[in-house]
């Protein structure tokens, strides 16, 4: 039997292929089928019933306790974009103080320093509008060469880089989680009957924006 994908023999897409994260939550249902299953198991008796239904009470506290890891990682992003923030905001404070730098740069950052809970969505936009300002405050310095010799300049932009690296892992972290939720959630008998009864949905992992991925196309050197 030949193999059903062969990479000697194609096909294959010459123009190579973008891909993107659906942004879309999936109901977890479950059909008559698992209701039927359900009841057999009491009708071959009391000890078959009672074991899946402690089972099924195992399975809503492992939601539970994931639902709380999730809420953990999602933290940890929070956490090192609030820090990027300060750092972002005390580097123009630098940069200002040797040349003219926009004020509404220190406007929106500062409204980005809300020490909020953020949502999946609001995190993706407070994070890329971070990024847009770390661009400008770039630009400022690419303008005058002689800055980026600054000691504290260099070290607040070696702070930002470090802390860009961080959240890139919290967010590997959380998307992991987010990847074993949805995979829980589908799991039948016992974890996809509790996750529709619960009125789960699948989570959407972390997405970049249209803009960051365009500049990631970009030429840098």
């Amino acid at each position: 039997m030949a193999n059903e994908l062969d990479e000697t023999n194609g096909p294959i897409n010459e123009q190579g292929r973008d891909v993107h994260v659906i942004d879309k939550q999936i109901p977890v249902t479950v059909g008559a089928g698992s209701t039927v299953f359900e009841i057999l198991l009491w009708v071959l008796g009391i000890i078959p019933g009672l074991v899946f239904l402690f089972m099924k009470i195992r399975a809503k506290n492992y939601f539970q306790k994931l639902q709380q890891k999730l809420q953990h990682d999602a933290s940890q992003i929070d956490n090192y974009l609030e820090q990027r923030v300060q750092v972002l905001q005390n580097t123009a404070a630098l940069v200002k103080k040797s040349v003219e730098l926009d004020q509404a740069v220190f406007t929106q950052i500062a409204a980005l320093r809300s020490g909020n809970s953020l949502s999946d969505e609001q995190r993706n936009a407070v994070s890329n509008k971070i990024d847009d300002l770390h661009a400008q405050i770039n630009v400022a310095l690419e303008n005058y060469p002689e800055l980026k010799a600054h000691e504290d300049i260099r070290q607040a932009m070696s702070q930002n880089a470090y802390l860009q690296k961080e959240i890139t892992a919290a967010r590997e972290l959380y998307n992991d989680t987010v990847n074993q939720w949805n995979r829980d959630v589908f799991s039948w008998p016992t974890k996809q009957i509790v996750a529709a009864r619960a009125g789960y949905t699948t989570r959407i992992p972390f997405t970049a924006s249209a803009e960051v991925k365009k500049r990631a196309e970009e030429v840098f050197f």
